[in-house]
């Protein structure tokens, strides 16, 4: 008598626009399964066009979960995705032998497949003061503060990473210790199988896909969305690329406004439209370069292109059937 199926997750990484959207679609229509989003911006309800969410169209083809589940005003972080993420697959084993997994936040994904080291709580007050700093004196600040603070950090590498230097940065004003003492390195076991399928495109033709993906928010109205987020532009949900260029076209030009006995100076804005979304593709291509590296460390990931269909349901089948 042959043994069932082991219940096994799916995960579909990669860059962003290789891809990663249609095939888990086309992945979870051959298993009759659903997704579970691994993208730290889409859980978002207030963000749409500028994360580039499923269209109404692929959510009703697909239910997925981890999408417009939070808002912009919740702490949502890889510890507390690991918890959302492990029940919502245990519910959906329930019912499916197979589930999907899609995204392309690695931390997020290493957290759900190995867990996460317990590193202590960071007050608001810590957060908000480096995060300002950041925006204020930019990147090479950033990096002189954890050479200077905590070289051992700095010695990993990660000092193209704003948000993993902030991160670092943050636990050691907290604690006075480096993010790196936490780090035990043992990971989770988790009950379930995990296969890991990277999607890749030719450096070029990714670089294509971004500048049009660009040109198409923009055409969808990302302006309009942006404008509608300006109150919240501090939060950290919207730190983000699409959002935090645009940002800077909607500063008032500079001019004096006289109402009753007070005056009131507002700062120029810094940037043009045009140049904006010029910045938007830029940084989008060198985040797309981030997350590569990040993913070409996994040795457990099995790299395909878009057509490769077949040969990705092969590898399932090998594993778990």
């Amino acid at each position: 008598m042959s043994s069932p199926p082991k219940k096994t997750v799916i995960i579909i990484c990669g860059p962003t626009a290789v891809g990663k959207t249609s095939v888990a679609i086309q992945l979870a229509q051959h298993y009759k399964s659903e997704i579970i989003s691994a993208d730290s911006r889409q859980c978002f309800k207030e963000l749409n066009i500028g994360v580039a969410r499923p269209s109404e169209k692929e959510l009703e083809e697909i239910k997925h979960h981890f999408i417009a589940s939070h808002s912009i005003q919740e702490e949502v972080t890889a510890a507390s995705f690991e918890q959302y993420a492990l029940g919502k697959t245990k519910e959906l084993f329930a019912k499916h032998d197979v589930v999907m997994m899609v995204g392309g936040t690695g931390l997020y994904i290493k957290a759900f497949c190995e867990g996460l080291d317990k590193i202590p709580e960071v007050s608001d007050g810590i957060r908000t003061q480096i995060a300002e700093n950041y925006k204020l004196k930019g990147l090479e600040w950033l990096q002189d503060e954890i050479e200077k603070k905590d070289p051992a950090f700095f010695a990993t590498g990660e000092i193209q990473n704003p948000q993993r230097m902030m991160r670092a940065l943050e636990v050691l004003e907290a604690t006075g210790q480096s993010i790196l003492s936490f780090r035990k390195g043992a990971k989770a076991k988790r009950d379930f199988n995990t296969i890991k399928i990277g999607l890749e495109l030719p450096k070029e033709e990714l670089h294509r896909n971004i500048n049009a993906r660009v040109d198409k928010m923009m055409e969808a109205g990302l302006l309009n969305e942006v404008k509608q987020l300006l109150p919240f532009k501090n939060l950290n949900a919207l730190q983000t690329v699409g959002y935090a260029e645009l940002f800077e076209c909607m500063v008032p030009e500079m001019r004096l406004t006289q109402n009753s006995n007070s005056v009131f100076l507002f700062q120029h804005g810094v940037a043009s439209i045009e140049e904006a979304v010029k910045q938007i593709k830029i940084h989008t291509r060198q985040y797309a370069k981030r997350q590569m590296t990040w993913f070409r460390k996994d040795e457990a990931i099995k790299w395909f292109r878009l057509g490769q269909m077949t040969e990705m349901i092969e590898l399932v089948k090998s594993n778990v059937f």
